[in-house]
């Protein structure tokens, strides 16, 4: 009899520890009554009927993260890439990714890679490489609306490398060394170019500034010679010079030219004659009263 009531007593513990479920954060439990759903456990404290409901393992409802194998995939030119991708997806209904898919990891990664190479196809490989964000919005919209019926939301989809083949990379390697030197002797030429172009203003700046000072010193040359001529000029009229003093100044004007050993011929102009009849005359007239 006791050991009747040991095990009535063990049974409905047994039992109301069955009843008695805490469902942690983050956490979804499908609950199914007689092998039919009939709820969805969220987080807390849950009670379930023993031995009449199952609650069936729990589902993680955070973010989660899958790195997905290489893939071969051919583009629009035909060549045979390795495509590496990682996909961001959440569960937000338990119900549906428990019932509507059996594997749903499977089944997103089969599908991200239907999906990769139908984007890919119809890309050529330059373009594929350089347009990253462009194929990650097209993948992740055909997956989420894939996936929306199995209650998955796809986040994002990132590719993490897109490998071409050895003698593809090769060849790029070289266009892009090709493209660096042409590039290399753009800027050389350029900066050539802009060194001769300032040299060259330089000198014509110089030569501007050279022939504005030579004028400006003719200039000021010829009118300090204008300056002298007519302070001469006025001398000589304030002065009022006679004859007399018109022939003296031929004489040592004459006397001048006969001390310079390079003058061999001299032309005498005729006003020196009658300077010097002037001057004879002027002679004659004085010495007639000293007679």
């Amino acid at each position: 009899m006791v050991f009747v009531l040991i095990a009535i007593v063990v049974l409905v513990l047994f039992t109301l520890l069955r009843a008695v479920r805490i469902i942690p954060q983050a956490k979804a439990g499908v609950v199914e009554r007689l092998g039919k759903y009939h709820r969805t456990l969220t987080p807390g404290l849950a009670i379930v009927i023993p031995y009449v409901d199952r609650v069936r393992p729990l589902i993680d409802m955070r973010e989660q993260v899958v790195s997905f194998a290489p893939q071969p995939v051919i583009t629009e030119d035909n060549v045979v890439v390795q495509i590496d991708s990682v996909l961001y997806y959440t569960i937000n209904d338990a119900r549906a990714v428990t019932y509507e898919i059996a594997n749903h990891l499977q089944a997103i990664e089969q599908l991200t890679t239907t999906t990769l190479r139908n984007v890919i196809g119809g890309l050529t490989l330059e373009k594929a490489l350089t347009s990253r964000d462009e194929i990650n919005t097209a993948l992740r919209i055909v997956l989420d609306e894939a996936t929306g019926k199995w209650g998955i939301r796809v986040n994002r989809v990132e590719l993490k490398a897109i490998d071409p083949p050895l003698s593809i990379q090769d060849a790029m390697e070289k266009q892009m060394r090709a493209e660096r030197d042409r590039r290399a002797a753009i800027l050389t030429a350029e900066g050539v170019k802009q060194s001769q172009i300032l040299t060259a203003e330089g000198q014509k700046q110089a030569a501007i500034l050279t022939a504005e000072g030579s004028r400006q010193s003719q200039i000021l040359t010829a009118e300090g010679e204008g300056a002298a001529i007519k302070t001469v000029f006025d001398a000589i009229h304030a002065g009022n010079p006679d004859l007399p003093l018109v022939a003296y100044k031929y004489v040592q004007a004459l006397e001048s030219l006969a001390m310079n050993d390079s003058n061999s011929t001299w032309v005498i102009p005729g006003e020196f004659t009658q300077a010097l009849a002037g001057l004879s005359d002027k002679l004659g007239t004085l010495a007639a009263p000293e007679s």
